[in-house]
């Protein structure tokens, strides 16, 4: 892939972000990275081959880049977004990873012209594992689209939506979605250690089921629903136990209406820090 890119943030996601286009073989020579943390600036020297300035205000007034990545914590956008207006126009998108910060946020830092895609990516992206569902506005065009797509699937699967107001639901259910498999976990290993088992075995069998039943559910074509029914026998002890998780009326009953409940409140949620 070639494309002149500026990066505005080296932390977690950006600079899981970098790692992907740079083993996806990207010219380092034509990315430059605006860090203005020290500590990760140097680290980010340190790492890759590619230009890490501290600030906007050291980009030189030639540069013209065809994408320009906000990577920045939403708090911080304020900050950071106008530094870049100087560049929309047809020859350069925008692409946000920033929870909460709208098409039409950008529109007022950016300017009405300006082409945008948002996205909403998750946290196994830093190994290269994440899902990232993305929005653009009706300035992107078909090939600053596929360019997109290209850099957002160095980290994992892409998924488009047309509606931006979708994004909420996404963030709830694919966004947080991580810390909820992790409470799975913790609360696993919690219930073996009330079982009689010891802190660290509980732990471990917790961790090494968990990841392993989610790089099963990755590598096969079957749905969750059956290979749920595979590990459960009738009448044995994984059905006694989901018995408890399920409730009476299956999926409709115990763990299911809690799940509902949780990303309907995580929706709630973004749609207000979106304002």
């Amino acid at each position: 892939m070639s494309v002149t890119l500026l990066l505005a943030g080296g932390g977690k996601m950006g600079g899981a972000m970098l790692a992907g286009w740079l083993d996806r073989a990207m010219d380092a020579g034509s990315i430059t990275v605006i860090e203005p943390h020290g500590e990760t600036a140097e680290r980010l020297r340190r790492q890759w081959p590619v230009t890490v300035l501290g600030g906007s205000g050291e980009l030189a007034d030639d540069l013209s880049p065809q994408v320009v990545v906000f990577a920045v914590k939403p708090q911080m956008m304020d900050d950071v977004a106008p530094a870049y207006a100087r560049f929309a126009g047809p020859g350069c998108v925008f692409l946000s990873v920033a929870a909460g910060k709208t098409i039409g946020y950008f529109h007022r830092v950016l300017g009405a012209e300006a082409a945008i895609v948002r996205c909403m990516p998750n946290t196994p992206a830093a190994i290269g594992q994440g899902i990232t569902a993305a929005c653009p506005n009706a300035h992107v065009s078909g090939d600053q689209l596929r360019l997109c797509h290209g850099l957002l699937e160095a980290v994992g699967e892409v998924a488009w939506v047309d509606d931006e107001a979708l994004l909420d639901p996404v963030t709830a259910v694919s966004g947080g979605g991580p810390a909820y498999v992790f409470l799975l976990a913790e609360c696993l290993a919690r219930a073996g250690v009330e079982a009689g088992l010891s802190e660290d075995l509980a732990a471990r069998l917790a961790r090494v089921t968990v990841s392993g039943a989610g790089e099963l559910l990755a590598q096969s074509a079957e749905p969750p629903e059956i290979l749920r029914k595979n590990v459960t026998s009738p009448g044995g002890t994984t059905a006694e136990a989901l018995k408890i998780l399920m409730g009476d009326d299956g999926i409709e009953d115990g763990l299911g209406p809690l799940l509902i409940r949780a990303v309907a409140a995580a929706t709630k949620r973004s749609r207000e820090l979106a304002g």
